[in-house]
C-alpha cells in the first residue's frame, strides 16, 4: 500500500497536475494540504472517477485539507483536539482496513508561524503541543498509524541548501525544531529520514529567485509513524519531477509503501 502527502497549494489552480500525479504514481492514500477550497465546492469527480472515496476538510481561500483513498474511509475526524476555539481547518484524520490491520492517519498542514514577533508563531506552537498530545494519545492504542503533511518545520541544517538564510524564520527556529524532535521522540520513526541521509533531499522550492532552477530547496514535508506502521514499511521515496511540471505547487509528494 502506498501513502502519500503533498501540499497542493490550491486545488482549483492545480487539479489537471494532481489529476496528472495520481494516474502516473496511483498512490492508495492521498494527504492533501492547502486545497483552500470549502467542503462543499470541493471538486470531488474528477477524484472519484479515478477511484478514490474523498473527505475534506476545508476553508474558504487557503488552508483546508483532504484525503483520497481507494479504500473506504472509516472513522473521519476533522480538526485537531485540544482547541475547540481554532478554526482554521488544518488536520483530517481516518482509518482505513487491510488484510494486516486497520492503518490509521493524519492528514496535517501545521501553521507556518511567520512572521516572528506576531501572534502566529506562538499558535504554530501551540498547534505543536496539541500535534505531540494527539500523537501520545494514538501511541497508546498501539495500532499502526502515520501523521503526514507539511510540517512547515526544517528539522536540520542538512534540510536545507543554505541554513543560514533561515535563521530568523519561523520554520527553523530552535523551538519549532525542538517540538518536532518531541514528537519523534514519543516513538515515531521520521520515514525519509530513515531511508536516506542523503543531503539535498528537499521538499520545497520557492516560486521566487530561481530557487528550483538552482536546487535551493527545504525538507518541511514529513511522515511519522508509529512502531507498528513502521514494522510493515517497505520504502519510500520524493517525487521531485513534479515540481518541474506545468503549474507546479511549491512542495512535491511524499510517499511510503507499507505492507497491506
Amino acid at each position: 500500500m502506498k501513502i502519500a502527502t503533498w501540499n497542493i497549494n490550491g486545488v482549483k489552480a492545480r487539479i489537471e497536475t494532481v489529476l496528472e500525479w495520481l494516474k502516473e504514481t496511483s498512490p492508495d492514500i492521498a494527504c492533501l494540504q492547502e486545497i483552500k477550497s470549502v467542503d462543499e465546492n470541493f471538486p470531488r469527480q474528477p477524484f472519484e472517477d479515478l477511484g478514490y472515496n474523498v473527505e475534506t476538510h476545508g476553508q474558504k481561500g487557503f488552508n483546508g485539507v483532504a484525503l483520497l483513498s481507494k479504500r473506504p474511509l472509516e472513522d473521519v475526524q476533522r480538526r485537531l483536539p485540544g482547541n475547540d476555539e481554532d478554526e482554521q481547518a488544518r488536520y483530517i484524520e481516518a482509518s482505513v482496513s487491510t488484510e494486516q490491520g486497520a492503518i490509521r492517519f493524519g492528514c496535517l498542514y501545521l501553521p507556518n508561524g511567520n512572521p516572528l514577533g506576531t501572534e502566529k508563531f506562538p499558535y504554530k506552537l501551540e498547534w505543536m503541543e496539541r500535534l505531540i498530545n494527539h500523537a501520545e494519545s494514538k501511541l497508546k492504542d498501539e495500532t499502526a498509524f502515520l501523521l503526514l503533511g507539511d510540517y512547515n518545520v526544517i528539522p536540520d541544517p542538512i534540510d536545507a541548501k543554505n541554513p543560514q538564510n533561515w535563521l530568523d524564520d519561523a520554520l527553523f527556529q530552535p523551538d519549532s525544531r525542538q517540538r518536532f524532535r518531541a514528537l519523534m521522540n514519543l516513538g515515531l520513526t521520521e520515514v525519509v529520514r530513515s531511508c536516506t541521509e542523503a543531503p539535498e533531499t528537499f521538499t520545497f522550492w520557492d516560486y521566487q529567485a530561481g530557487a528550483w532552477q538552482k536546487n535551493n530547496g527545504i525538507r518541511i514535508d514529513h511522515i511519522l509513524m508509529s512502531p507498528q506502521a513502521t514494522d510493515r514499511m517497505i520504502g519510500c521515496g520524493i517525487d521531485k519531477h513534479v515540481r518541474g511540471w506545468e503549474k507546479p505547487s511549491d512542495h512535491v509528494p511524499v510517499w511510503v509503501k507499507i505492507a497491506a
